[in-house]
């Protein structure tokens, strides 16, 4: 696993020389986690600033920015607005990407079985049980399918990823909806957890007949064998920047406070129907002006600067008026005076 190697030991993603060098800290969610090692490597190389990443998964973001240990949080799931209003928090979105279910099965090359979100609901529920299923089977006649168990793994832990790919199921199958529901965490009917993407990942690549959901980048960079999928339009899209970008199109940014738009089962004939944006969380009146300042540094960095970057691990970066509009917001991120930290 040299991807998991490289960007991940254990639970925790550290993008820094050692903690004593780190100028920014942020924790939370494990579905950007390889575009911010990217960029914290490139900014620190051009800055001399150093991040230092904990990867634990969007619950334990959320709960490291609520108790001020972070200068941000991320999380896959944003926030409401009540949430951000009790909070005292400002919400942004750092980088779109996508939830692919991965699967290890022997003789199926990467993309070659599709599925659709009823199917895959299903699963999920513990209804289709083993790969030559007749609703698999049905959706993949040119695909010699064994007879193989189904084994369910998913997140252990609190996840904005398990959000983004429980939203998608309950909006494509009312009987998923009833249960197990949506959730950054969730009562699944079997299976066998994993703490992060990474983990979903590791277990999904030694269990034959295991099935898991990641964020993309975890499925390229491993080589994981991914699913297909047929979207809103009736379409069998593959996942990359484009079928992610196609999702994106026709996002309203206005509509949600903290740019929370929804992103799944977007119409459109190549939109990947499990896209999400990732969002960072900030303190509104800032605990340390000169950290948080040095913080919104790094994401005006990322933002304008990370975007080859971003597309060179099949995220897509954020359009630029929507770029625009987040700069505009970290005006409300203010010192104790009520002066902006960053001009």
């Amino acid at each position: 696993m040299k991807f998991l190697s490289k960007m991940v030991v254990g639970t925790m993603a550290v993008f820094a020389a050692g903690l004593a060098q780190a100028q920014i800290t942020g924790a939370g969610a494990t579905f950007p986690a390889p575009i911010y090692a990217k960029w914290a490597e490139a900014y620190k190389a051009a800055t001399n600033v150093a991040l230092n990443y904990q990867a634990i998964g969007s619950g334990g973001g959320i709960k490291q920015i609520q108790a001020k240990t972070v200068d941000f949080g991320a999380s896959d799931d944003p926030l409401s607005a009540d949430e951000l209003s009790k909070g005292g928090l400002v919400q942004f979105p750092a980088v779109i990407g996508g939830v692919v279910p991965v699967v290890n099965l022997a003789g199926v090359k990467p993309g070659e079985m599709r599925l659709s979100g009823t199917v895959l609901a299903d699963i999920y529920r513990g209804q289709v049980k083993t790969w030559n299923d007749p609703a698999i089977a049905q959706l993949n006649p040119s695909v010699k399918l064994p007879a193989t168990a189904i084994t369910l793994v998913y997140r252990s832990d609190s996840s904005g990823t398990t959000y983004v790919f429980t939203d998608y199921l309950v909006q494509v199958s009312p009987a998923f909806k009833a249960a197990p529901g949506v959730g950054k965490t969730v009562n699944w009917s079997s299976g066998v957890g994993g703490r992060g993407n990474a983990g979903v990942a590791a277990n999904v690549t030694k269990i034959d007949g295991a099935i898991g959901y990641v964020e993309y980048a975890y499925a390229k960079q491993n080589k994981m064998t991914h699913a297909g999928m047929i979207n809103r339009d009736g379409k069998t899209v593959q996942p990359d920047d484009l079928t992610f970008a196609a999702a994106a199109d026709r996002a309203d940014w206005d509509s949600a406070p903290g740019f929370g738009v929804n992103l799944n089962n977007q119409a459109g004939a190549n939109a990947w129907p499990i896209t999400a944006a990732t969002f960072i969380l900030m303190h509104r009146s800032a605990q340390d002006a000169k950290r948080s300042a040095e913080a919104l540094k790094f994401f005006k960095w990322a933002l304008e600067s990370g975007q080859k970057l971003a597309l060179d691990l099949d995220y897509v970066p954020l359009p630029a008026p929507v770029v625009r509009k987040v700069e505009a917001a970290w005006k409300d991120i203010k010192d104790a005076s009520g002066k902006a930290v960053l001009n």
